[in-house]
């Protein structure tokens, strides 16, 4: 059989490399165990409004260099995307579909805004990835919904006719989206339910979701016949204990707050899976244990400083690692693009995959593009996950596509080089050795 082998290193970015030696000689590697795991969506990123303006802002040929980078199944492949339901930390503005107050019939809803900024950036995507999947999260509902009423803390009012409201709230998105040729395939309750942040953000308790997903979002979702699916997300925990100095923090153990939701027969008939980021990748594990029908998403990479630094790319490699390792079925990267002197609305410098200076129309790709263009680029919708064992199995990821290809995309994180062999013991013309040059990052196809 033959491999193909791409590399990339700090200082040579996605190269091909010579076929590897046939035959599984080193005692380092991966050996598939005979073990299918989960069924993968894909990979994919967010459609924010900071990151449409510089790219908006370049010539037509360059957006659409920039579009097909990401999106063209020949690059980047980003076929599972998400965006957001009104603002988020990353918005030219904070808005809502309806800052009317009172307005219970929602008489004044509109998503007219989105047609200046996301929308174009969604159908820019369409273009060249018609059948990418998104998913959807509110970082707060209208304020007029919230006490107290502003975008950046609070909860939503939790009497039945405010919540009605915001269900009928929800669904009049996903409606307005559908007219204009943007389909919502999942709805994620709330972006980080555990946080009051300095941006648009609302938290929940576990009771707070349980009825109104229950009572209220999920039945309107059936009785409208809509296919959208709705996911108990984005959780950005909850972890059971918190330590360090200052004062104690009393934060939501596991069971109190997933268990709790998911032990209601009736909350759980609605609920067709989970979002996990940031420290929900500390519960993710528990998750995939105690319900392994339930499917897993990871909603949002975490983002680091603005640097792009090798370092921060060799750490996303790891999350993917982790969440896969865990059962997700999808691996969300947060900004898709970035102006170079852009900070989020509250003034913290973000990654990004694509870093756009529209004065100077240059486009950079950054460290982590290619992280994720090493997953994502190999490893097609509908593939599966295979088990692997082996000295260098925490690096690895063996998905077999379906066409029956397998993607082995793998890590050397040592500052030498390492021998790494891939065995099938079922089919032995599959297996190979590769030296990987050190700290580098590699994807075979074969």
């Amino acid at each position: 059989m033959t491999w193909t082998w791409i590399e990339t290193t700090e200082q040579d970015r996605w190269h091909e490399r010579d076929a590897p030696g046939s035959g599984a000689t080193s005692p380092d590697g991966v050996r598939l165990t005979g073990e299918r795991q989960q069924t993968l969506r894909g990979f994919g990123g967010c459609f924010n409004e900071l990151g449409y303006l510089p790219l908006a802002a370049l010539p037509q040929k360059a957006q659409d260099e920039a579009l097909r980078d990401l999106f063209d199944p020949a690059t980047c492949n980003f076929g599972f995307n998400r965006t957001p339901v009104g603002a988020n930390d990353f918005a030219a503005t904070w808005y809502s579909y309806d800052e009317t107050p009172g307005d219970y019939d929602l008489e004044h809803f509109s998503v007219e805004h989105d047609e200046q900024t996301l929308l174009p950036f969604i159908r820019g995507a369409q273009r060249f990835q018609p059948d990418m999947e998104l998913f959807a999260s509110p970082w707060s509902p209208p304020t007029w919904m919230k006490s107290p009423a502003v975008y950046n803390h609070g909860r939503l009012i939790q009497t039945p006719q405010n919540l009605e409201a915001y269900a009928h709230y929800l669904v009049a998105y996903i409606k307005a989206y559908a007219e204009r040729g943007v389909h919502i395939d999942q709805l994620h309750v709330q972006n980080e339910v555990f946080a009051d942040q300095k941006f648009p953000s609302c938290r929940w308790s576990a009771e707070e979701l349980r009825v109104f997903i229950r009572d209220h979002l999920g039945p309107l979702v059936t009785r409208e016949g809509l296919d959208t699916q709705v996911f108990l997300g984005t959780l950005n925990g909850p972890e059971d204990s918190s330590f360090g100095p200052g004062p104690t923090m009393l934060i939501d153990n596991y069971n109190r707050f997933v268990d709790y939701i998911l032990l209601d027969p009736r909350a759980r008939s609605y609920i067709a899976g989970i979002g996990y980021q940031w420290a929900g990748q500390g519960a993710i594990a528990r998750t995939h244990e105690s319900w392994p029908e339930i499917e897993i998403v990871q909603t949002e990479s975490e983002c680091g400083d603005g640097a792009n630094t090798w370092e921060y790319a060799e750490y996303v490699f790891h999350l993917v690692q982790h969440y896969l390792r865990h059962g997700a079925t999808a691996y969300t990267y947060w900004n898709l693009i970035l102006d170079p002197t852009r900070t989020s609305t509250w003034g913290w410098p973000q990654n990004s995959m694509l870093t756009i200076d529209p004065e100077a129309g240059t486009v950079v790709r950054n460290p982590e593009y290619y992280v994720m263009r090493h997953y994502s680029q190999a490893v097609r919708r509908a593939a599966v996950r295979l088990g692997v064992t082996g000295h260098l199995s925490s690096t690895t990821t063996v998905a077999q596509n379906p066409d029956g290809t397998l993607a082995v995309v793998v890590q050397n994180p040592l500052d030498r080089p390492v021998s790494f062999s891939f065995e099938d013991p079922q089919d032995t013309s599959r297996s190979f050795t590769a030296e990987l040059d050190p700290r580098s990052f590699h994807t075979f196809v074969g």
